[in-house]
Order: C-alpha cells, then sequence, then structure tokens
C-alpha cells in the first residue's frame, strides 16, 4: 500500500476545502505544490475528482524524483524525508478530510445504520488491530458484531488490497446454509459466521443479519403465569 493510500483510507475529502487550504483546481482534480525539509524537496500532491490522493517528492537541486521515499522502513536521512512528507499529508488530511471509522463504503453506510437503529458506535479495543471495531449492547457489553480489516486476497484470490467484514452471530443451521453462499466465510468462533463488506450483498440484507447477531444479546422476558 502506498503512503498516501495508508494515511487516506478512512477519510473521505470535502473538495469545498481544498482551495481554501491551498489547492489549485484543474481540468482533472486538483493539485497543490509544498516546500519542505529546508526547502531542499518539493512534494506536489492531487487529488483527483473522485477523491483519491496521490503524490510525488522531488529534490530541489536536480528537480528529480525522490525515489528512496517508497522504500518502507527506511532509516537515516531518507527516513526524515519520508516522515516529513506522510506529516504534511496527515495535515491535509485533517484540514481538507472527514475520518471515517472504515475503510470501505459499505462499513460506513452499516455503521450509520447500527447507530441510527441502536445507538451503538463502534469500539476500537485492540492495540494491535487497531481497524477491529466492535458493536456491543450497552445494557450487558455483550457483543452482537465487529468489522475487521483483512487482505482481499483472502476472501478472493484475484484481488489485491485490504477490505473489510462483518462478524455476527447466527444460529448453527443458518451458519452452515449460508457458508455455502457468496459473500460468507468461516469465523474462528462457533455459531459465527463472517460477511464480506464489498457490496456482495446489500447494506439490507446484512442489517437483517446484524439485527439476528442483536437479538442473542437481549434477554429474554419471562412472562408471568396468572393467578
Amino acid at each position: 500500500m502506498s503512503i498516501e493510500s495508508e494515511i487516506f483510507k478512512k477519510a473521505v475529502v470535502d473538495f469545498a476545502k481544498l482551495e481554501a487550504y491551498g489547492f489549485e483546481k484543474q481540468a482533472d482534480g486538483y493539485t497543490l505544490q509544498k516546500i519542505f525539509k529546508n526547502g531542499d524537496f518539493r512534494a506536489d500532491v492531487s487529488v483527483d475528482k473522485q477523491g483519491n490522493v496521490s503524490g510525488k517528492v522531488y529534490e530541489i537541486a536536480t528537480d528529480e524524483e525522490f525515489l528512496p521515499l517508497r522504500v518502507e522502513n527506511m532509516g537515516g536521512f531518507a527516513g526524515e524525508v519520508r516522515f516529513a512528507y506522510q506529516q504534511i499529508l496527515e495535515d491535509i488530511k485533517d484540514k481538507c478530510f472527514i475520518c471515517l471509522p472504515f475503510i470501505t463504503a459499505q462499513s460506513n453506510r452499516l455503521a450509520t445504520l447500527i447507530k441510527n437503529k441502536y445507538g451503538d458506535n463502534p469500539q476500537f479495543l485492540f492495540k494491535k488491530q487497531p481497524g477491529f471495531g466492535v458493536f456491543k449492547n450497552p445494557d450487558n457489553n455483550k457483543w452482537y458484531g465487529m468489522i475487521m480489516n483483512t487482505k482481499a486476497e483472502k476472501l478472493d484470490k484475484n484481488i489485491s488490497g485490504e477490505t473489510e467484514i462483518i462478524h455476527v452471530k447466527l444460529t448453527e443451521e443458518k451458519v452452515q446454509i449460508l457458508l455455502k453462499q457468496q459473500g460468507f466465510y468461516p469465523s474462528f468462533k462457533k455459531n459465527w459466521i463472517c460477511i464480506a463488506l464489498d457490496d456482495t450483498l446489500k447494506d439490507d440484507e446484512v442489517m437483517t443479519f446484524i439485527d439476528e447477531s442483536h437479538a442473542f444479546t437481549i434477554k429474554p422476558t419471562k412472562i408471568r403465569r396468572k393467578k
């Protein structure tokens, strides 16, 4: 994943703020030039009409692209340049983008649907897995869903990159039936299943399974017999 993709993967651009920040409007999007590192480097950052961010860094003295920037875990001077460039991108994200809880559009739509229906926001509980968002019933802290980021090739060998799935609880019988259908994958917990959040299923279809999972967190009401 590129530096730009990593930083902006959970953000959507607010086009109205780009020009105020310093971007210039072009036929195919917006561009920005930023001098940094004591005037020795220039960052050329572009935002296309779909909101995708790309960029290059040039050495001012030679006007050549600084390719060591793209080498991960590079230390020394190259690492300093990379860090400085990342800070420029982070500032652009902070000033011109709206941060979202998840990567895929469907994950973020579902998070809004869950919030509207149950009042629950995702809780990010795991330091080693910061992209895992847990949905819990606040009455008893029982989980009914967890959106997790994963490598897309784990779901489909023909695609690459990063995607997300939601982990929900269903009956054992329903899990076995759904695993034979597209968009459903085994879970690491019994009676739970993972659903791809790549628009294989419609939002309302996924919400029916979230509702079923949420129902497991509700304690049945005892019916009092009349004397």
